[in-house]
């Protein structure tokens, strides 16, 4: 695979839609770098479990700021992938922006065989984050994560594998000339 140019590939979803799956695997056929800074990455960082990120969260906004602007600053260091919640609002400079969606049964089963636990916590957690993840994105930002309709490619992840989506954004580059065999 060559690339034609410098790339920035922006790749976003809810939790369990793929994100970081398909992010990791697209980077690698690229080879470019991934980036996929989150609050999961920051609770490994700060020695905190995800929950506690995202209850700390909740009464400071310090942490949703820092996530988003640092994923961004890493971007606009070299070709990458950036995967994450907001990588199709945030990185503007995307060559090519990618939103992966998926039922909320699908994401939840998708979580449920990656991290195990009880399948109903999972399906309640899971639309909880989401809830507070869009009031935070509309109130920090004035971005409405439901309304993705402006990106360049939509994906919908309920019956494909990883290896599918990719192969989908790879035609997809190949077509706008980003990359070549």
């Amino acid at each position: 695979m060559k690339l034609n140019k410098d790339l920035r590939v922006a790749i976003s979803g809810k939790s369990g839609c793929g994100n970081t799956t398909v992010s990791g695997m697209l980077a690698e056929r690229l080879g470019v770098k991934l980036i996929n800074y989150t609050f999961r990455q920051l609770a490994e960082e700060k020695g905190m479990t995800l929950k506690e990120v995202i209850d700390a969260a909740r009464e400071d906004d310090s942490y949703d700021k820092y996530v988003d602007k640092h994923q961004v600053e890493l971007a606009l260091e070299q070709s990458c992938v950036l995967g994450s919640r907001l990588a199709i609002w945030m990185l503007k400079e995307a060559d090519l922006k990618v939103y992966l969606y998926a039922s909320d049964d699908t994401r939840a089963g998708r979580v449920f065989n990656r991290e195990g636990g009880d399948l109903q916590a999972i399906k309640d957690f899971t639309a909880m984050r989401d809830r507070e993840d869009t009031a935070r994105y509309k109130e920090f930002y004035g971005i409405d994560n439901n309304d993705y309709k402006f990106v360049d490619l939509i994906i919908e992840t309920d019956d494909k594998n990883p290896e599918q989506i990719v192969g989908i954004i790879l035609k997809e580059l190949e077509k706008r000339g980003f990359i070549s065999e």
